[in-house]
C-alpha cells in the first residue's frame, strides 16, 4: 500500500457506493424487476446498471421485456423502494469525515449522481453534509448521463475549478470513465465491484479512510493499486 500526495483544488464525489452504500439495495431492486418479468439476468447484468441513470441502463436490457417500456419499468423498479425489507444503506467508512475536513479548509466540493434530484437531496440529508456541498449535479441536470463526462464538466465549472485540479471519487466503472474523461484525477473506491473493474481510475482505495485532507490543500491517499 503507498501513501500517495496530491493537490486538490476542488473534490467531486459520486454519490451511490461512494458517500453512502446503497448499492445492495439497488441491486435488489434491480433483481426483483427481472424477477417479476421471468427476464434473465446475472451478475454481471446487474452490476451494469451501477453508477449509472437508471433509464439508460435499462435501455440496454430493453428487449429482455417484450411490449414494456422504458419508462414503465424505471417507474416499476422505483415502486420497489417502498419495501421496508431492502437493505438499509450505510455510510461508506469516512465519507462523512472526508467531506467536512474538506469543507474545513476550505476545498469547494461537489456531488455528481446518477440519482434523481429528490433521493440525491434526501440521501445528503441523511448523511448530513448536504449544507457542506457548493454543488450537486443529479440525473435531472444533464442531457446525457455516465460515462459521459457532462456532469463532471458541469461541476468543475460550478465550483470555478478546471477539471485537471479536481479529483474524483467513484465506485463504478461508469463514473471513473466519465471522471477521466472530464480530465479529473480520480479516486476509485471498492465499495461496489473489486479493484480490478477500476483499474481506469489512477488511484484506487478500499474506503474513503483511506483518503486523509492536510492543509495546502493535499489529500494523502493509501493507494492499493495506482494506475
Amino acid at each position: 500500500m503507498e501513501l500517495i500526495r496530491l493537490p486538490v483544488g476542488a473534490a467531486v464525489f459520486d454519490l451511490d457506493g461512494t458517500l453512502i452504500d446503497t448499492e445492495p439495495r439497488n441491486r435488489v431492486m434491480w433483481a426483483r424487476l427481472f424477477d417479476a418479468h421471468g427476464a434473465p439476468h446475472d451478475e454481471a447484468v446487474l452490476a451494469s446498471f451501477a453508477g449509472r441513470r437508471g433509464r439508460e441502463a435499462l435501455v440496454d436490457h430493453l428487449h429482455l421485456f417484450p411490449g414494456r417500456t422504458t419508462e414503465e419499468l424505471f417507474h416499476e423498479v422505483l415502486a420497489f423502494g417502498d419495501d421496508p425489507d431492502l437493505p438499509v444503506p450505510e455510510p461508506v467508512p469516512g465519507a462523512v469525515e472526508l467531506v467536512r475536513e474538506l469543507h474545513a479548509l476550505g476545498v469547494p466540493t461537489a456531488v455528481v449522481t446518477s440519482g434523481m434530484r429528490g433521493y440525491a437531496h434526501g440521501l445528503l440529508d441523511e448523511l448530513g453534509v448536504r449544507e457542506l456541498l457548493k454543488l450537486i449535479i443529479t440525473a435531472d441536470d444533464v442531457i446525457v448521463g455516465k460515462p459521459d463526462p457532462e456532469g463532471f464538466l458541469a461541476a468543475a465549472r460550478g465550483l470555478g475549478v478546471p477539471p485537471q485540479e479536481a479529483v474524483a471519487f467513484e465506485d463504478a466503472p461508469a463514473g471513473v470513465a466519465a471522471a477521466r474523461d472530464a480530465g479529473m484525477t480520480v479516486v476509485g473506491i471498492t465499495t461496489t465491484l473489486p479493484s480490478a473493474a477500476l483499474r481506469a481510475a489512477h488511484h484506487v482505495v478500499a474506503d474513503l479512510r483511506q483518503v486523509t485532507v492536510t492543509p495546502g490543500p493535499e489529500l494523502r491517499i493509501r493507494d492499493i493499486e495506482e494506475s
